[in-house]
């Protein structure tokens, strides 16, 4: 294996030109084009980019030939390019292939399962924190100890951007890929993985705070009128922040009042759902779909429903701290993320007697089990009934006993 790719076609920011990026023996490469940002010219590069991308795989890409004048050329051109054996080679002390050398292989097969995202993600992980952690040791010869002082050492890292260190659930899934990748090695080369025994840390679970429907309605009549429909949707549909900013409007079935999740937004690129259980088909409540209806109106020129003046997606970041955190400000209400809007959704369901087994499908869970362990508190403080519906059902069906007995008692006296 001469190196891997994680591919993607991009335009510059400062003159729109297209550039290819991918990763090739490790070392990310961009190469500019002239082409301007057009749906021919991606699909042409696209082309270019599929049939580098099986070389790498391959083991057959020249740098040199594809690039000839590439600013990486040279650099490559001093390594000797090696085959997939060769690449794996073992060091002279270890029974087992460095830690830099098999987590690319590990890398390479298990990207195809993941989101573009996520790709990223373990991507970053890998370069910044165990590739520089790890990657002159055999993976054979990293100890639990070794494990142990790492995961020690994250927890008085500080936070991007805060002055507190990184929290249990960053720290986890920071060293899931760690696991994951000594674990397979342990299991191809027949030792026994140092993380035997070592558990995830403790995370703190995170009450979520849905709102009161009159504090919804306080939000959908201050809230900026041009918001007032994506609000509306948000809070009565229960849709992640990625689905609903993703929301295209050949997904929306006014006929059969239905809004099809199908793709979601991440970082601003289109992508599958989170999971295969988020599409799903959400119906629509007769003000979602008033809302919906309003909107045709503002946007149904363009892609997307709730969008840009250009026409692209929501930026949720800049949603979120120009219209929605100032809105709560001015309302007094207590700082909570938009998020937040979805455990409403969920909340407001159940309080009305819907079936869980409904409100787990509009929500996109498989199961009810997240459903009653995460909302089915917040039941009885809004309906304030607390047990009173089967108190109703077992004296419609049994009667009162006390209350008859009491009859029959002043009867007897009379």
């Amino acid at each position: 294996m001469a190196g891997f790719a994680m591919a993607s076609i991009r335009a510059r920011k400062d003159n729109g030109l297209l550039f290819m990026d991918f990763r090739y023996r490790g070392i990310r490469c961009r190469e500019h084009t002239a082409l301007t940002d057009t749906p021919a010219n991606r699909k042409r590069l696209g082309k270019v980019l599929d049939r580098i991308t099986a070389e790498i795989a391959a083991g057959t890409f020249d740098y040199r030939k594809t690039f000839p004048n590439g600013r990486n050329a040279r650099k490559f051109d001093a390594q000797k390019r090696i085959s997939a054996p060769e690449f794996l080679s073992l060091p002279s002390d270890s029974p087992t292939p460095l830690f830099r050398d098999f987590a690319e292989v590990w890398y390479q097969e298990k990207e195809v399962e993941w989101r573009r995202s996520y790709k990223e993600t373990v991507r970053n992980v890998l370069d910044k924190s165990l590739t520089p952690e790890f990657g002159d040791k055999a993976v054979g010869q990293i100890s639990k100890a070794d494990v142990l002082a790492f995961r020690a050492k994250l927890g008085k890292v500080t936070a991007r951007g805060k002055q507190t260190p990184l929290s249990s659930a960053r720290i986890n899934k920071m060293l899931n890929p760690l696991r994951q990748i000594l674990n397979e090695a342990a299991d191809r080369f027949d030792f026994r993985t140092p993380f035997d025994h070592i558990k995830q840390l403790k995370v703190k679970r995170t009450d979520v705070e849905p709102f009161t429907l009159d504090e919804v309605k306080s939000i959908l009549e201050t809230v900026r009128p041009d918001f007032r429909n994506y609000f509306t949707v948000r809070f009565f549909t229960g849709m992640r922040t990625g689905e609903i900013d993703g929301l295209k409007w050949k997904f929306v079935d006014f006929e059969r009042r239905l809004i099809l999740v199908r793709e979601t937004i991440v970082d601003g690129e289109e992508e599958y759902t989170k999971t295969d259980s988020s599409q799903r088909d959400i119906q629509m409540s007769q003000l979602v779909f008033d809302a919906l209806k309003s909107q045709l109106k503002n946007t149904g020129q363009s892609v997307f429903v709730f969008c840009n003046r250009e026409g692209k997606p929501l930026d949720h970041k800049n949603i979120t701290n120009r219209v929605w955190y100032p809105l709560l400000r001015n309302l007094g209400f207590k700082k909570r993320r938009p998020y937040q809007c979805r455990h409403t959704a969920a909340t407001l369901w159940l309080a009305s007697g819907e079936s869980p087994q409904w409100i787990a499908m509009q929500l996109g869970h498989t199961t009810t089990e997240m459903l009653f362990r995460v909302y089915a508190r917040f039941v009885p403080n809004l309906t304030r009934k607390d047990g009173s519906a089967f108190e109703r059902l077992l004296t419609g069906v049994m009667g009162n006993p006390m209350a008859a007995q009491q009859k029959k008692k002043e009867a007897s006296h009379c």
